[in-house]
């Protein structure tokens, strides 16, 4: 029992990362390792299957698995270049369910999260509610606001000077050839309407996802122009396109445009969040 009573500190709360935002992550090379597996190839297959499981769920993949490159440590202190995956502590939780029992940490896993699962059941607090696709859509809003800025900035540094042309680029990429313009006219949007806005949680996932993955490649320094920085930005885009096409078979341009914007739904929050801190003053 003790051993499981030590589990979450040592497999999880040792490896944990915070980002600039205050989300916790995990890096799945670190949890290969905690986990027993030696060969990356192994664990790939085992993260393969915990997709599988939320995608059966119906749970968005891109929201707790992010493909990242990284930059590890070797021996005399030599540094390698290596594809990782970030994971949320849900997508940790499903890996686990679906590694092999006969390792010694994901059998001890596999009763961590049972007992705590029978825990949660037993408690008389109401467990938290899941998100609404509006709370879904601010997280992520937020989430892409502040990774563009990042992303701006590491252009800037590649030699990007047009950063619109650049933004387009990976648009295109994502968009099957739609600007941000086209994209703009499709949705209907007025000429002030930022289309980021007008988005839905699965099109702001993906949008974040080629944010990301584009800012993480450009910091490698080896892309020093703008040609070279755009096309970039298109390939990535095309990559997050075909992998929306392959999961789910649905590509960002032919997802729903929600009634509502980012804008009316911030609005509305403050609203009642006024009206909350009236009635607790009463």
């Amino acid at each position: 029992m003790e051993e499981l009573e030590l589990y979450n500190q040592k497999t999880f709360e040792d490896l944990k990362n915070i980002n600039e935002y205050g989300v916790e992550f995990w890096y799945a090379r670190d949890l290969m390792t905690a986990l027993g597996y030696v060969k990356w190839g192994n664990f790939v297959n085992v993260i393969n299957k915990a997709k599988s499981s939320a995608e059966t769920s119906n749970i968005n993949i891109f929201e707790h698995f992010a493909d990242v490159g990284r930059v590890l440590k070797v021996g005399n202190g030599a540094k390698m270049e290596v594809t990782d995956i970030m994971l949320s502590r849900y997508a940790c939780y499903l890996i686990v369910q679906n590694g092999d029992p006969r390792k010694k940490m994901i059998a001890l896993g596999q009763q961590y999260f049972a007992i705590q699962t029978r825990k949660q059941e037993l408690s008389e607090e109401k467990a938290p509610k899941d998100l609404t696709e509006e709370e879904k859509r601010l997280l992520l809003r937020g989430h892409v606001k502040g990774f563009n800025k990042k992303l701006a900035s590491a252009a800037k540094e590649c030699g990007v000077d047009n950063y619109g042309k650049f933004n387009n680029a990976g648009y295109m990429g994502l968009y099957g050839g739609e600007t941000a313009q086209a994209i703009k006219v499709r949705k209907k949007l007025k000429k002030n309407d930022n289309i980021l806005d007008f988005m839905g949680s699965t099109e702001l996932a993906a949008n974040f996802f080629r944010i990301t993955q584009t800012e993480e490649r450009l910091k490698k320094g080896d892309i020093t122009t703008q040609s070279a920085a755009d096309l970039t930005h298109f390939e990535i885009g095309k990559k997050v396109r075909a992998t929306m096409k392959e999961i789910s078979g649905t590509v960002p341009e032919k997802l729903p445009t929600p009634e509502k914007s980012i804008k009316e739904i911030e609005k509305e929050k403050k609203k009642l969040d006024n009206k909350s801190k009236k009635a607790i003053k009463k």
